[in-house]
C-alpha cells in the first residue's frame, strides 16, 4: 500500500525560489534533445528584438512596393484600357449623384443614365462651340494686334538694350523658316502620327463613353462582382473602405469643377475686362488647367500671360499675371478649404509628386489622373485602419462626409458644435 501510493502520488513542482535552477535544466535538456539544431535557434533568438523587427518591416515594406509596381507595370502596359477606364470612373463620380437624384424622383435608372450623359455631352459641346466660334471671330482682330506687337518686339530689339541689327534679325528669320521647309519629310511623319493619334484618342473616348454607361447604370452590381475576389472575413472592411474611396471622389470631382468654374469666369472677365483678345479660349483651357492642382493652373495662367504679352503689350500682360495671382490665392485659401474640406485636403507636397509620378507614367492623362487616386487611396486606407467593424449599406458612397472614417466624423461633429450643445447638462 505504502509503495503504490507513493508511486501514484503525483510530482511535487518545484519550488518557487528555485526557478533559476529549473530554467538551467530545462535549458539543458533541451540542447540534449535537439543537438545542433538547438545552437541555432539560440543563435535566432540571440538577434536583439529591435532588429527582428526592423527585417520583419523591412521585407513586408518590399513585398508591398513589388506588388504596387507589378500593378503600375500591368495598368501601363494596358494603359489603351486602364485610362478610358479611369476616365470613366472620374466622369461617373460628377454624374452618379444626379442619376441618384433622378431614380428617387421614380425617374426609371436606364432613363437617368440617358438624361445625364446627353447632359454632359450638350455641356462640352457647347463650349467647344463657344471656343471655336469666339476664335474664328477674333481672328483678323488678333492678326492685327499680333503684327503691331512683333513690330514692337523689333524695335526692342533693335533699339533696346540687345541692339541687334536688321541683318541679324533676317539671319535669324531665315534660319527658322529654313529649318521648318527642310524638314517637310519629318513634318509629314509627325502628321501621319497626329492621325494615328487621333484615332486612337477617339477609340478609348468611345471605350470610356461605354464604360460610363455601365458605371451610371450597374456601378453597384459591378462593384459587388469585385468584391467576390476578397477573402469573406474582410469582405465588409474592403466594402466600407471602397464607398469611403468612392465618396472621396465625389466629393473632389464636385470641388474641382467648382473651382474650375470660379477660375475661369474670373479670369475670363479680368482678361476681357483687360482687353485681352481670345478670352473665352483662354478661359477653356484655364477650366480644363484647373483639374491638374498647381501645375495645370500656373502653365494655363502662363498661357493667358503670353497672349497678353504678345497682343496688348507688358503692361496688359503684368495686368493679367496680377489677376491670376489673385484668383489662386482666392482658390487656396478659401475655395479648396471650403469646398473640398478635410475628406480630401491633401498636403501641397503629395499633390506636386503625385502628378510628377502620373506625367512620368502617362503623360498629361497621368497628371489628370494621379490626384483623385490619391484621394481615393487616402480614404480607403484611412477607413481600414480607423474604421470600426460595420455593415457596408450604412455608408451612403455619393455622400462627401462618408469619406471620412467614422471616428473622424465624431470628432468633426464634436468640433462644429456649438458650445452649448459639448457642454454637459
Amino acid at each position: 500500500m505504502g509503495d503504490g501510493q507513493a508511486q501514484d502520488r503525483p510530482e511535487r513542482p518545484p519550488a518557487e525560489g528555485n526557478d533559476e535552477t529549473v530554467r538551467v535544466m530545462a535549458s539543458g535538456r533541451h540542447r540534449a534533445a535537439a543537438g545542433d539544431g538547438g545552437a541555432e535557434r539560440n543563435a535566432a533568438h540571440s538577434v536583439p528584438w529591435r532588429v527582428r523587427v526592423a527585417a520583419a518591416l523591412s521585407w513586408r515594406f518590399l513585398l508591398i512596393i513589388a506588388s504596387v509596381g507589378v500593378i503600375a507595370w500591368i495598368l501601363g502596359y494596358l494603359s489603351a484600357v486602364a485610362i478610358p477606364v479611369g476616365i470613366a470612373l472620374l466622369v461617373s463620380a460628377l454624374f452618379a449623384p444626379l442619376v441618384d437624384r433622378l431614380v428617387r424622383w421614380k425617374v426609371p435608372r436606364s432613363l437617368a443614365t440617358v438624361i445625364a450623359i446627353v447632359v454632359g455631352l450638350i455641356v462640352v459641346g457647347g463650349i467647344l462651340t463657344l471656343v471655336i466660334t469666339t476664335i474664328a471671330a477674333s481672328l483678323p482682330q488678333l492678326q492685327q494686334q499680333i503684327s503691331a506687337s512683333l513690330g514692337n518686339i523689333n524695335s526692342w530689339l533693335q533699339r533696346g538694350p540687345l541692339h541687334l541689327s536688321p541683318e541679324q534679325l533676317q539671319q535669324f528669320v531665315n534660319r527658322t523658316v529654313g529649318s521648318i521647309s527642310g524638314n517637310s519629310s519629318e513634318w509629314f511623319n509627325r502628321a501621319l502620327s497626329t492621325a494615328t493619334t487621333i484615332g486612337g484618342v477617339l477609340t478609348q473616348a468611345l471605350l470610356a463613353l461605354f464604360t460610363l454607361i455601365f458605371f451610371l447604370y450597374s456601378g453597384s452590381q459591378v462593384w459587388r462582382f469585385t468584391l467576390r475576389i476578397v477573402p469573406h472575413d474582410v469582405r465588409d472592411q474592403v466594402d466600407v473602405a471602397g464607398r469611403r474611396g468612392f465618396a472621396s471622389l465625389v466629393s473632389y470631382v464636385r470641388a474641382t469643377v467648382a473651382v474650375a468654374c470660379v477660375d475661369a469666369v474670373c479670369i475670363g472677365i479680368g482678361i476681357w475686362l483687360v482687353g485681352v483678345p481670345l478670352a473665352v479660349p483662354l478661359a477653356a483651357i484655364i477650366f480644363v488647367g484647373a483639374f491638374i492642382p498647381i501645375i495645370g493652373a500656373v502653365a494655363a495662367g502662363a498661357v493667358a500671360v503670353l497672349v497678353a504679352l504678345v497682343a496688348n503689350g507688358f503692361v496688359a500682360a503684368l495686368i493679367v499675371l496680377a489677376i491670376l495671382v489673385g484668383v489662386m490665392q482666392l482658390e487656396s485659401h478659401v475655395l479648396q478649404p471650403f469646398l473640398l474640406g478635410r475628406a480630401v485636403r491633401l498636403h501641397p507636397l503629395a499633390v506636386v509628386l503625385a502628378i510628377a509620378v502620373g506625367v512620368e507614367v502617362s503623360g498629361i492623362t497621368g497628371a489628370l489622373l494621379a490626384v483623385p487616386i490619391l484621394s481615393v487611396i487616402k480614404s480607403a486606407v484611412g477607413s481600414l485602419l480607423r474604421d470600426p467593424s460595420m455593415d457596408p449599406t450604412g455608408v451612403n458612397a455619393l455622400r462627401p462626409k462618408s469619406a471620412r472614417p467614422l471616428p473622424d466624423q465624431v470628432e468633426d461633429e464634436k468640433e462644429d458644435a456649438p458650445d452649448d450643445e459639448q457642454a454637459p447638462a
